[in-house]
Parts: C-alpha cells; sequence; structure tokens
C-alpha cells in the first residue's frame, strides 16, 4: 500500500534564479531520502513560486522494506577466551548488532571460522520516519546565497513563515527553526493573504488558484504567454519573442497579469539593441515589434496583482521607464562628442586586475595575439583584427556602459558605426565577447573571432599566471566559459592551430605579470581547457573512452583532435575493431614504454615475423599519408588490416625470450607497430 507525501515550505521572496535548481535539488534529496530509508516512492511534482517551493510524491510506501542482514563479524579464535568465554571483541560485535552473542552462528571460511549474524529487521511506519527525514531534508537544500533570521541558526534563501507537511492526508509533525509544520498554507500575499488548509497536491494546487496563487511554473508561464499574446494584440503590435526573459518573469510572480504601456517615439533614435536591453534588463519589460519587424513605442510588463484600473499600473511602468531612456539619450548624445578611438588613452587608468595591471595593458596583449592568429590563419583581415582589437574595450569609457554595463560591446559597436569604422570591426567589437554563454551565438566571421580567442586566452592565461584558478563552482572570471568559447570558435571556423603554441604566446605577452614559473602555468592551462574539451565531446555523446583515448595521444589541436574523435566513433561499429584493439592493447602492455630502434629483418626466426613486417611497412607509409591528410577513417582500415597479422605473430613466436638480441628486436617490431595508432589515440585507454 503507499499514499501521497506533500510538502510545501513558505517564505518570503526568493529570487526568481534561485527557483529552478531548488526544484530540481528538493526532488533529488527527496528520492535520496527515501531510498536510503528503504521506502519506495512513485512520480514527484515539483511547484514553486517566489513565496513558496514545495514537492508532492505519490506511490510512497507506508512501511519501510524489511532488511535482511548477513554480518560477517570476528574470528572464532579472537571472539573467545581458552575457556569458550565470549571476549570483548565478541561482545562488542554483539552489541553494535543490538542481539545477544548467543544469537550469533558461526561459519566456516577458507581463513577459518568466524562469528556471523544472519538477522530480518522488520521495516518501520513511513509515518514515523518522515518527521526525522523532512527536517533534514529541508536542512541539506542549498542556495547560492542564504539568509538567518531571528536568533535562528538555520539557514535558507529566505526566511520561512509556514510549513505544509502531509503523509496519507495527515500532518507529519516536526519543528524547524522557529516554525511547526501544519495544514494549513497561504494565499497571495495582497489579493488573499488569508491561510486554507491543504489535504493534498491536487486539492492544494485548486485551491492555491482559488487564492490567487499558480504554483506550477509550467501552468503559469503558459499563461503568461497566452496574457502577453493578448496583451500585444490589443496594443497593435506582436510579441518580440524572449524565451529567457519569459523563464524568469514566471519565477517573479505567483498571479500574472500583462499590462502594456507606451514610450516616447523620439526614443526610437537610440539604437534597438540598447532599448531592448535597457527595457529587459532593468524593467522586465517586453518589447513589440510592428508588422514589417521594427521596434514599437510599446512594451508589456508582467505584474504579480489584479487591479482595478491597469492605467495606473502603466503610467506607473511608463514613468519609470521614461527615465531610464532619458539618461540613456543623454549617454548618448554626450558620448557621441568623444570619438571612442580617444578614449584607448584612458584605459590606462582602469585597473583590469590587480595583478594583470590595466585595461590598456591587456588590450595591447590580446592585440598581438589577435594580429598574430590573423596573419596565420587569414592575413587579409590583419589591419581590420588590428583595429577591431585597439577599439574593443573603448566602450567600457563611454557614459552609456559605465551606466549600463550589460551594454558592453553593443554600444562599441553602434559608436564604431556611426564613426565610419569599418562593418566588419564595428561588428567584431560585439562578437569578441561571444559566446556569452554555453552554447551561444559565436563571433560570424574571423575579424571578430581572432580577437575574441586572443582576449580569451589572455584573460586564462593571466588568471592562471596569478593564482586565479577555478575551484568548485566559484569560477568569478568566467574561465571556464572562456575555454570553451575559444575551443567552439576554433571548430566552427575550422581553424587548424596549435592550443600549446598559442597557450606559450600568451604567457611570453605575459612574463612580468606572472607569480609562478611559465611551464608550470602553461601545463595547467592546457589541461585545463583539454578537461573542458573532454566534458563538451562526452555530452555531444561520444564515449568517454574513446574521448579520452584521443585527447591522451594529442590534444595540441582541436580541430584534429575532434576529427580523430569523429573517425574512431565510426570505426567502433566496424566487426574488425574489436580485434585490433585486443591485439593493440596486448602489444601496448608487453613494450611498456616501448623499444624504440630499427627493427633487423636478420634477426626474425618465424614466418609470422616477416609476414608482420612487410605489412607493416607497407601500412605504415600508407597510414602516414592519410594522417598528413587528416583522413583518419582511412587510417584506421589500414592499421586494422595489420590485426591478424599482430594476431598471428602472437600465436607464432614468445617475445620475451631469452636471446636478448631477439627479444630487443620483437619488442622493437611491437612498439613500431603500436606508434602507428598513436597518431590517432592511445588504445591502451579504449574499453574491450
Amino acid at each position: 500500500m503507499s499514499a501521497e507525501l506533500f510538502l510545501e515550505l513558505g517564505t518570503e521572496e526568493i529570487p526568481a534564479g534561485f527557483l529552478p535548481a531548488a526544484m530540481a535539488d528538493l526532488e533529488r534529496l527527496l528520492f535520496k531520502e527515501l531510498k536510503n530509508a528503504r521506502i519506495h516512492c512513485g512520480e514527484v511534482r515539483t511547484f514553486a513560486t517566489p513565496r513558496r517551493l514545495g514537492i508532492a510524491a505519490v506511490g510512497v510506501a507506508l512501511q519501510q522494506e524489511r532488511q535482511e542482514l548477513n554480518v560477517a563479524g570476528p574470528s572464532v579464535k579472537v571472539a573467545f577466551d581458552g575457556d569458550g568465554r565470549p571476549t570483548k571483541a565478541a561482545l562488542g560485535f554483539a552489541r553494535s548488532n543490538g542481539v545477544e552473542v548467543a544469537d550469533l552462528s558461526r561459519v566456516t571460511t577458507d581463513k577459518g571460522e568466524y562469528l556471523h549474524l544472519s538477522r530480518v529487521i522488520e521495516g518501520r511506519p513511513t509515518a514515523e520516519l518522515l518527521p526525522e527525514i523532512l527536517p533534514r531534508l529541508i536542512g541539506s537544500l542549498s542556495f547560492r546565497k542564504s539568509m538567518r533570521w531571528k536568533d535562528l541558526e538555520i539557514r535558507f534563501a529566505r526566511p520561512m513563515h509556514w510549513i505544509v507537511a502531509l503523509f496519507d492526508g495527515a500532518v507529519v509533525p516536526f519543528a524547524y527553526g522557529n516554525l511547526t509544520s501544519g495544514d494549513r498554507s497561504r494565499g497571495h500575499r495582497f489579493m488573499a493573504p488569508e491561510t486554507f488548509r491543504v489535504t493534498s497536491c491536487e486539492q492544494f494546487l485548486a485551491a492555491a488558484e482559488k487564492h490567487f496563487v499558480i504554483a506550477e511554473p509550467a501552468r503559469r508561464r503558459t499563461l503568461i504567454a497566452a496574457e502577453l499574446e493578448r496583451a500585444a494584440r490589443e496594443a497593435g503590435g506582436r510579441l518580440n519573442p524572449d524565451p529567457e526573459l519569459l523563464d524568469e518573469v514566471c519565477n517573479l510572480v505567483e498571479y500574472p497579469v500583462a499590462v502594456s504601456g507606451f514610450f516616447e517615439e523620439r526614443y526610437l533614435a537610440l539604437p534597438r539593441e540598447l532599448l531592448i536591453t535597457t527595457m529587459r534588463e532593468h524593467q522586465r519589460y517586453f518589447t513589440l515589434l510592428d508588422e514589417r519587424g521594427a521596434l514599437l513605442p510599446r512594451f508589456i510588463t508582467v505584474s504579480n496583482t489584479r487591479v482595478e484600473d491597469p492605467k495606473v499600473v502603466s503610467r506607473g511602468n511608463e514613468r519609470v521607464l521614461r527615465a531610464r531612456l532619458a539618461d540613456a539619450m543623454f549617454f548618448w548624445d554626450e558620448d557621441r562628442r568623444i570619438p571612442l578611438e580617444s578614449r584607448l588613452e584612458n584605459l590606462k587608468n582602469v585597473i583590469y586586475q590587480a595583478s594583470l595591471g590595466t585595461s590598456y595593458e591587456k588590450v595591447m596583449r590580446f592585440r598581438e595575439l589577435a594580429v598574430g592568429l590573423a596573419r596565420r590563419h587569414d592575413p587579409s583581415v590583419e589591419k581590420l583584427v588590428e583595429r577591431a582589437a585597439l577599439l574593443a574595450k573603448c566602450d567600457l569609457e563611454t557614459g552609456m556602459v559605465y551606466e549600463f554595463p550589460e551594454l558592453q560591446g553593443v554600444m562599441g559597436r553602434e559608436y564604431a558605426r556611426l564613426e565610419g569604422e569599418d562593418e566588419r570591426v564595428a561588428r567584431a567589437i560585439f562578437e569578441h565577447y561571444l559566446p556569452v554563454q554555453a552554447g551561444g551565438e559565436l563571433p560570424s566571421d574571423s575579424v571578430g573571432a581572432f580577437v575574441s580567442i586572443a582576449d580569451k586566452i589572455d584573460t586564462i592565461c593571466g588568471c592562471f599566471g596569478v593564482g586565479l584558478i577555478p575551484t568548485g563552482t566559484a569560477d568569478p572570471y568566467a574561465l571556464r566559459r572562456s575555454a570553451l568559447g575559444i575551443l567552439n570558435i576554433v571548430l566552427e571556423q575550422g581553424y587548424r592551430l596549435s592550443l600549446p603554441e598559442l597557450i606559450r604566446q600568451s604567457l611570453a605577452l605575459l612574463e612580468d605579470k606572472l607569480q609562478r614559473s611559465e611551464q608550470e602555468v602553461a601545463a595547467e592551462v592546457e589541461a585545463f581547457v583539454r578537461q573542458r574539451f573532454f566534458h563538451q565531446l562526452v555530452a555531444q555523446g561520444h564515449p568517454q573512452d574513446l574521448v579520452d583515448a584521443v585527447l591522451s595521444a594529442n590534444f595540441d589541436d582541436p580541430a584534429d583532435a575532434l576529427a580523430r574523435v569523429q573517425a574512431l566513433a565510426a570505426f567502433r561499429g566496424r566487426d574488425d575493431y574489436q580485434q585490433l584493439v585486443v591485439a593493440f592493447k596486448r602489444a601496448g602492455n608487453i613494450i611498456k614504454g616501448g623499444v624504440e630502434g630499427p627493427v633487423e629483418p636478420a634477426l626474425f626466426e618465424g614466418d609470422c615475423e616477416k609476414q608482420l613486417f612487410a605489412a607493416l611497412e607497407k601500412a605504415a607509409a600508407e597510414c602516414r599519408r592519410r594522417v598528413a591528410a587528416s583522413d583518419y577513417g582511412t587510417a584506421l582500415q589500414v592499421v586494422a588490416g595489420l590485426g591478424p597479422f599482430v594476431d598471428a605473430f602472437f600465436e607464432g613466436v614468445m617475445v620475451m625470450v631469452e636471446d636478448e638480441q631477439v627479444r630487443v628486436n620483437r619488442l622493437a617490431l611491437l612498439t613500431a607497430v603500436t606508434r602507428l595508432l598513436e597518431q590517432i589515440a592511445d588504445f591502451s585507454r579504449l574499453a574491450e
């Protein structure tokens, strides 16, 4: 038999960004607690609003599963003295398991006779265990930032005001902080602040909605989307889609009501992205488009309260936005009085990082790196890259970016366009910050790509060079994102570059800033980027052992490494894959580090040696040609042809013979065979 478990934690307003992770953690931790307690659990539903976080689980067993214990104890020799009396070892073993020595049995093993306990522990009722489990569950929830309140030692995202805890319709009694669990929830803070009784999850969801609380995020999101479409139609436009803002707003309200408003048309003279960003980032407003896709002087806000006169809400939001846009217009006019390039000198007074110098110094470093990349990969854009690098950070000294930091890059692009800079230079000023998130948009061409790679590798090498290395979830300089950004840009553009060489060049420019040896930092940075690449490829569906084998063989060129991963993944589906892996792993185990040196055919004693050597010479030349052309699929097929010869070699001769010359010659032959594959992957790391 089973029942429903329901838990709701009522709080002050929790930040919107906390809620998705909190719901996931709540579900994970509940499953963990119930599993550890041997309590079966069925499906789980989580819900959250700014003022509540909760979970409901159906199919929760009414009783723990019984437990059969088979515990080995001390040896009989140790458990009893010469007179047959139990020793401390026997007494302690019995006491720790809640039985008497007389209840213990004896078993005979290869090592002798031992005490043994076979015992069945009947499960306790779930209702008795939940008062212990639920407080522990609540205390296990963690947040990026948490608070204490009153004089309590407990912490949570925000202070709690009520707890509803039910199992099979009855209250699960426990205390947490200054609260006692019960069956009373609360409605909307303003529209229905009174409490209401909860008896089950479905009843709660229905009663909460009557009290102006849409508790389930998915339903709330659907309602908001419908409200936005309605408001957009009534305003005479269409919604400018913004799924991320919709997700955020969904976690800001309990009962959504969309309200539209106006702003003065003269503000449409401001750059489109500036208007959208100002409304989105500062006010959480949705923007509207006309039938041609141009911005309308309208916006939609999602209120958390239904009011008698929506115009009052509109006027209040219009007043706030008017002040924001007036500031933006002022900075727009003022910034254009000073050429963008002239602000470069001001970066000498801006500290980028205390140990790494000024923003001007950083610009000079990544300019040199970016120009070097252009010379090697696309000389035609060298001058554009240098110009873009010099201007890339100049908008940091504008009034607009000072007031609206999220517009860095955006304003640099707009001011560069107004001043007649080449469009590719203007775009690169914005695009060198890309990608801004995992899987995000990448630079559209090589100008922005080179500047972006250079800026990011300077950041990574600089931070590692002064000890600012990410630990756990802490990554204040977003080095993990920068590493993935470099990798994705390189792969997207198809650049064949040496990552270790790029790291060395960056560290050479940072020479006077480094607080550790250049060699040590270079090794750590390369390992750091390699790890990011490993996790990305695995997340894309490539087997871990395959990715590890390829990256362990060589991670100099990321594009080349990806080509080897793809080729090996395709080869893995062939019938001769398994034979090849087994044969080459066997060879690798015998040669250990390998025996370098020429193979002497005169020392061959069997036909299998001669045949393997002949096949090797033929395959080696073809394999080298294919590898040089990055045709790894064909190279693997060529090497796979050696599999039968390797097997015949092991069947026909003994490698580790007494004759040293013959032994070394055979090891050298096997070494030459394994070296063919080392250009592609370390086969010793592949699962058989």
